[in-house]
């Protein structure tokens, strides 16, 4: 169940996807009408229609929605076909997800469009599927052996559905003692290692470069917001807002202090570099920062509608000089979050929002990486997202980009049908099979 509105004036509220069984009649003309616009993608017959089947075992009622089980299942289906399809056919990735994004912007596009950045992790018990290692898994809140993707959400007034994906591949992947392994799970020979922000950044640049999605806002956890390397793709999109967590131990001035050059000798030569003014404040860290500022200037907010009543937060701003190597870095607005009660728990924010925005426009934007995580999970309950027994790098690459398609095509649906519905999100078996 999705969160209701969060503020009475914010900027703007995400509806729910919600489908009744009588919402979906003529479900499989209308997945085969979607289908069509991808027909392009695929050089032969075959893997266009086991590309089909599998969106269909998707939306299928089974428990286990994996290659043979689906296959068994629907018309036309199989084993050996989907699975070819998956780690072995080639697509047209590139046109797919340009396709892709056009559908999704003329259904979900909006000027004040926000792409959201996370990741997520499939457990894995082999070793010898494509990226797995022991490394942390959000999934179980754990070190575990998984897999992990690096995805981008988009939200809009309209919906929200995922944008694209990167699976991450752990740094020992590109060493020599994985080559066979690397070679066994068809890596591509060019690929080189990228860190988790890193691979946010390809796609953040290319759905930029694309230029065929509007959105106006980035929003991000602690591990982007405190890579510069995401921070400058976000300011180089120009004009784009981005709102990013970041660790408590950041540093920051509330005021930017004064520099001046000093000159110094290294290796017989003298060189100059700019210092702090020793008069100046030491910078403080976000954390220092939020517990000394007096409780009248924090504003209770409510963020969302729970189970049993208003999550309420307690939100306060500033515009600070962010430190970065003893010396002052970027300008921008530092947002705090606090949970009520004696003793809080603080959460921080940094944004390169215009200087007069207003408190209510943070507090909205804090709220809005659920997007993405009901995109997890209504894709991983709904649509097999991780139900998948695949082992190679193109195996996984087809199946994300299909799971991302097939919980898009519930939001075509639902808007097409231009009303709203109560009743559950999933799509019985019989309405596809």
């Amino acid at each position: 169940m999705l969160p209701g509105s969060r503020t009475e004036d914010e900027v703007f509220s995400i509806p729910q996807c919600s489908l009744a069984q009588a919402d979906v009649e003529g479900f499989l003309h209308e997945l085969r009408g979607v289908h069509e616009a991808f027909r392009d993608c695929f050089a032969r017959r075959e893997p266009r229609e086991q590309f089909f089947g599998y969106m269909v075992g998707q939306f299928s009622a089974l428990e286990r929605k994996s290659i043979e089980p689906m296959a068994l299942q629907v018309d036309g289906g199989n084993v050996r076909a989907m699975q070819r399809l998956l780690s072995d056919v080639v697509w047209d990735e590139v046109q797919m997800r340009r396709t892709y994004h056009r559908l999704l912007h003329d259904d979900l596009g909006d000027a004040d469009g926000v792409l959201i950045f996370d990741e997520s992790g499939f457990p894995k018990k082999g070793r010898e599927s494509v990226g797995v290692a022991r490394q942390y898994c959000g999934t179980l809140g754990k070190v575990e052996n998984c897999q992990v993707g690096v995805f981008a959400a988009y939200a809009s007034r309209h919906g929200y559905a995922f944008v694209d994906k990167r699976l991450f591949l752990p740094e020992p992947w590109f060493t020599e003692a994985y080559a066979a392994r690397r070679t066994k799970c068809k890596v591509p020979e060019d690929l080189t290692f990228h860190t988790k922000p890193q691979l946010a950044v390809e796609i953040l640049r290319g759905i930029h470069q694309e230029a065929m999605l509007a959105f106006k806002y980035i929003v991000a956890d602690c591990l982007y917001g405190n890579s510069p390397e995401f921070i400058e793709a976000a300011e180089q999109c120009g004009g784009k807002i981005y709102f990013v967590s970041i660790p408590s131990e950041t540093r920051c001035w509330l005021q930017g202090p004064v520099t001046q050059p000093k000159r110094y000798r290294y290796k017989g030569e003298e060189r100059a570099k700019r210092v702090v003014r020793q008069t100046e404040k030491a910078p403080l860290s976000v954390a220092v920062l939020a517990k000394g500022i007096h409780d009248c200037f924090w504003y209770r907010r409510k963020v969302s509608e729970g189970t049993k009543g208003p999550i309420e937060y307690e939100f306060t701003k500033r515009q600070v000089m962010l430190c970065k190597e003893s010396l002052p870095y970027k300008a921008v607005w530092l947002v705090m979050k606090r949970t009520l009660g004696e003793n809080p728990t603080y959460s921080y924010y940094i944004s390169n929002a215009p200087v007069s925005t207003r408190l209510r426009v943070f507090v909205w934007l804090s709220g809005l990486r659920w997007a993405i995580e009901q995109c997890f999970e209504e894709t991983k309950m709904e649509l097999g997202m991780d139900h998948y027994e695949i082992r190679k790098y193109p195996g996984w690459q087809h199946h994300m980009l299909t799971c991302m398609l097939a919980h898009f095509f519930l939001w075509h649906v639902k808007i097409r049908l231009g009303k709203k519905s109560t009743s559950a999100y999933s799509v019985a078996a019989e309405d596809v099979a």
